[in-house]
C-alpha cells in the first residue's frame, strides 16, 4: 500500500508569513545568517564567550513571533524589523565588533533607541488592554501616553542599576567612563565646610595605591567613573521615550488614520466571535437541583406527545 504524502505543515506557515511580512522575513534571514557566520568564527577563534552571545541574539531574535502568537497580536513590520536591527547592533556590532569603543556615539543611538522601543512596548500593552470589550474601563490619549514615558523611563533606570551593579561586582566598566577637566567638589574644602572648590585644566590624575606606588593615568584630565555617561543614558532614554508618547498620543486621538503611527503599533488579530443571541426574550434556565413547576411540566410533556 503507497505511503500518503504528508501535509505540509511547516511549508504553509512559511509561505503565510513570506506573503504578508516579507520585508521582515528578509530580514530576518539575513541577520541570522550574519550571526550564524559569526558564531562560527568565534568558535574557531575559541572564544567560546562570544558563541554563547550569539546563540542569545538567535533566542531573542525569535521574541517578535513568540510574542505575536502568546498575545494574538500584529506587530506592524517597521516596529519588528526596528527590534531585530537593534538586537543586533547591540549585541553582535557592539559587543563582539567592538562599535561602543569603536564608535563614541553608538551606545548614544542605542539607548535613544531603547527608550523609543520600551515606550512601544508599555503604549501597546496598555492600548490592547484599553480595546479589549471585557474590560470597562477607557482611557484618554493623554493617560496611555504618559504612562508609555513613565514606563520607558522606569526601563531606563532599571538597566542604569543593573549596569552600576555589574561594575561594582565584576569591574566590567558598563558605566562607560569620561574625561573631564573640570570639577567642583566639597570634598576638597580645606575648611571642611560645604564650599565647592572648583580646580580647573586639569591635565592628569596621579593615583596613590595602598603600597605607596603612583600610577599617572594619562588620560589628560579627570575620570568621571560612569555618572556623566548614566545621565547622558537617561537623557537619550527620556528623548526615544517623549518622541514614541507624542506618536501614541495622535495615534489614539486619531483611532486608523494616522499611517505613520501604525507603523509603530500593535494590532489585535480577529478572534472569533461568539454567536449572536436572537432577539426577543429568551427562555429562562432552571437551576439543575430545582423541579419544574406543575404547568411547565405539563407542557414540557405536552411537547413531547407532540413531537411523537
Amino acid at each position: 500500500m503507497p505511503k500518503r504524502p504528508r501535509p505540509p505543515i511547516i511549508r504553509k506557515p512559511l509561505q503565510e508569513a513570506w506573503h504578508a511580512k516579507r520585508s521582515v522575513m528578509i530580514v530576518y534571514f539575513i541577520l541570522r545568517l550574519s550571526v550564524l557566520l559569526v558564531m562560527v568564527a568565534q568558535a574557531f577563534n575559541g572564544n567560546f564567550e562570544n558563541v554563547f552571545l550569539c546563540v542569545l541574539v538567535l533566542i531573542l531574535f525569535t521574541i517578535p513571533t513568540f510574542l505575536e502568537q502568546r498575545l494574538s497580536i500584529d506587530l506592524p513590520n517597521t516596529l519588528e524589523i526596528i527590534i531585530l536591527l537593534f538586537i543586533y547592533a547591540a549585541e553582535i556590532l557592539g559587543e563582539i565588533r567592538a562599535f561602543y569603543v569603536t564608535f563614541p556615539y553608538w551606545d548614544t543611538i542605542l539607548h535613544t533607541l531603547n527608550g523609543f522601543l520600551c515606550a512601544a512596548v508599555g503604549f501597546s500593552l496598555l492600548d490592547l488592554l484599553n480595546r479589549e470589550e471585557r474590560v470597562t474601563f477607557s482611557l484618554s490619549p493623554l493617560y496611555l501616553a504618559v504612562v508609555a514615558f513613565c514606563f520607558s523611563m522606569t526601563i531606563g533606570v532599571l538597566w542604569e542599576f543593573f549596569e552600576c551593579v555589574m561594575d561594582q561586582l565584576f569591574y566590567l566598566d558598563m558605566q562607560k567612563d569620561t574625561i573631564i577637566r573640570e570639577i567642583g567638589s566639597i570634598n576638597l574644602d580645606p575648611t571642611g565646610g560645604n564650599t565647592p572648590i572648583r580646580l580647573r585644566d586639569i591635565t592628569d590624575v596621579i593615583v596613590v595605591q595602598g603600597s605607596g606606588a603612583q600610577t599617572s593615568l594619562g588620560l589628560g584630565g579627570y575620570l568621571d567613573i560612569g555618572l556623566l555617561d548614566t545621565m547622558e543614558d537617561l537623557f537619550v532614554n527620556f528623548v526615544g521615550a517623549f518622541v514614541f508618547s507624542i506618536i501614541g498620543y495622535f495615534y489614539v486621538r486619531s483611532r486608523g488614520q494616522n499611517k505613520f503611527a501604525r507603523r509603530f503599533i500593535p494590532t489585535v488579530l480577529d478572534a472569533v466571535k461568539p454567536a449572536q443571541k436572537v432577539p426577543g426574550p429568551q427562555p429562562e434556565s432552571l437551576p439543575a437541583n430545582e423541579p419544574a413547576r406543575p404547568g411547565e411540566a405539563r407542557g414540557a410533556a405536552n411537547k413531547k406527545e407532540g413531537d411523537t
